[in-house]
């Protein structure tokens, strides 16, 4: 280990006979600092957000903060927190889900941000609206009625919710600017808002559940208005420097065909107004890292490849990284095994996209990146579907 920054890093190891050149490489790639505004990342590798519910009554405990701290310990160079809720009554749709307001649950998160950065990493809270995933009568607030902007539910269900008002809009997005000045105040390194995966901000972004005829839908552009205008106030509400990262992705959680956009023309519409709007960073979400997004487009580049092509910003990848299954399977109660990395480096050395978030290998193995930047990728550990019920 080696101080860069005021933090403990893995150093790269040299070539030697025992050391594999994917280990070789994995440490020079993976290793680098990138500065986020004013947050120096110590290395490429990202913790990606899992729900975990354990978080009685919405308040992340000690057992939370030694979590994230154990990972930051072990070499992973930024925490995305699991998806926190922010203060709006329909935000959620579980009482062990941490929220990011109120003040019980914004001082847990502080300690938790407190270990992380004692341990050598740096930390973001996910903000999170669930939309119209929440049923009626789900908790937190059980009277709340699951809303979106147009009231219909990720299976194409008409008239399972509330469609929103530009009072409700105003609301949500005021709700979302001030989880992001609570987590700048609290001592985080930035925030991400959760714009993925059929959750609220996706919901207008989806034609499949936005058909709106104001202007906030319609064409793309359009249905990009409300995460735009989201974008806009939480860059408002912390200072110039302070890091956004957008976390958007083509599949919903209940239709994994679903596409936003079906060209890189179409990606463009939508990604460049968050740009202009404050987006420091991209979080693209796939299923599988390693397959091209568009077919027929005659590049193999990854979601998060073409993002940082269309918009000059920097990208997060996300999806299977170090396993040999995607993480539908993990639910479905399979296990899965350790793979390689060898085209994870080929990508990281094209400038592909400049950060690697891992999940479900980061469950079954805390060490996994201190592992792989150190040269044993031979200790990893596969992941087991019975660490999604343990927080270790």
């Amino acid at each position: 280990m080696y101080l860069r920054g005021g933090r403990l890093c893995p150093e790269a190891p040299a070539p030697t006979e025992e050391t594999p050149a994917v280990t070789t490489r994995a440490a020079e790639f993976l290793s680098r600092p990138f500065a986020l505004g004013r947050t120096t990342v110590p290395n490429r590798i990202v913790m990606a957000p899992m729900t975990r519910k354990f978080s009685p009554g919405g308040v992340p405990g000690e057992d939370v903060a030694s979590y994230y701290a154990r990972r930051a310990a072990a070499g992973v160079g930024l925490i995305v927190t699991e998806g926190t809720y922010v203060d709006h009554p329909s935000a959620g749709q579980s009482d062990s889900v941490p929220r990011f307001h109120g003040e019980e649950s914004l001082a847990g998160w502080a300690r938790v941000a407190d270990a992380v950065h004692a341990a050598g990493g740096t930390i973001m809270p996910q903000l999170w609206h669930v939309g119209m995933a929440r049923k009626a009568g789900q908790p937190p607030v059980v009277t709340a009625p699951p809303v979106g902007p147009s009231g219909i539910a990720l299976d194409g269900t008409e008239g399972a919710g509330h469609v929103m008002t530009q009072a409700d809009l105003d609301d949500v997005i005021q709700a979302f600017a001030d989880a992001a000045a609570h987590a700048e105040r609290t001592g985080f390194d930035g925030v991400e808002l959760h714009g993925a995966h059929g959750y609220l901000i996706d919901e207008f972004l989806w034609a499949g559940t936005n058909r709106r005829t104001d202007g906030y839908g319609g064409d793309l552009g359009s249905r990009t208005r409300f995460a735009a205008e989201t974008v806009a106030a939480v860059r408002a509400a912390v200072s110039p420097d302070f890091p956004v990262v957008f976390r958007f992705s083509q599949w919903k959680s209940e239709n994994y065909g679903a596409r936003i956009a079906e060209t890189p023309a179409d990606l463009a519409a939508v990604l460049t107004p968050l740009a202009d709007a404050g987006v420091d960073a991209f979080h693209a979400s796939q299923r599988r890292f390693w397959l091209p997004e568009f077919e027929g487009s005659g590049s193999d580049l990854n979601l998060a490849g073409w993002t940082k092509k269309l918009t000059g910003k920097p990208t997060i990848t996300v999806g299977s990284v170090g396993l040999d299954n995607d993480f539908l399977r993990g639910f479905a109660g399979e296990s899965a095994a350790v793979a390689t990395l060898d085209d994870l480096l080929d990508r990281l050395e094209r400038d592909e996209f400049d950060f690697v978030a891992v999940g479900r290998a980061l469950l079954g193995d805390p060490q996994w990146a201190v592992k792989v930047l150190g040269g044993k990728v031979d200790e990893l550990l596969a992941f087991t579907p019975e660490q999604l019920r343990v927080l270790a």
